[in-house]
């Protein structure tokens, strides 16, 4: 925060100040001290919050808000693991259908109970959640 304040990155520092005020926020509702899982988890909403903005403010033919959705985005990503790659997510859905004795849809929940945290902040988890879909043959 005090670099981006040093740099005067307006952007960046917002970014950071709506993180800060969101953990600070379910710290007060919660009465609860945020640990790193949890921390991600709040992190990888933000994302998935500011994406779903994004697109409905490009239906809307607002492009100027969206660019500003995707830079916070951006910001919040930093923030945030690296991202798995389709291979790396596809070796842990086979390895957690290996850990399942069902078959079909009805290993579904299963199997992203046993993904999600693992894959929480690393992996868009619709994304998992369709590739789990397919390889159970749904």
């Amino acid at each position: 925060m005090k670099a981006a304040m040093k740099a005067r990155e307006k952007e960046t520092l917002g970014a950071i100040r709506l993180i800060q005020a969101e953990f600070k926020r379910i710290e007060v509702d919660e009465r609860i001290e945020i640990d790193d899982a949890r921390a991600l988890a709040i992190m990888d909403k933000m994302v998935k919050q500011r994406r779903d903005s994004a697109k409905q403010y490009r239906d809307a033919e607002r492009p100027e808000l969206a660019e500003q959705e995707d830079a916070e985005i951006a910001i919040i990503q930093t923030f945030l693991p690296a991202q798995l790659s389709a291979n790396e997510i596809d070796a842990m859905i086979d390895e957690a259908l290996a850990g399942i004795d069902t078959e079909g849809m009805a290993a579904m929940g299963a199997i992203m109970g046993k993904l999600k945290p693992q894959l929480q902040g690393r992996a868009d988890m619709g994304e998992v959640s369709q590739r789990v879909k397919a390889k159970l043959g749904a």
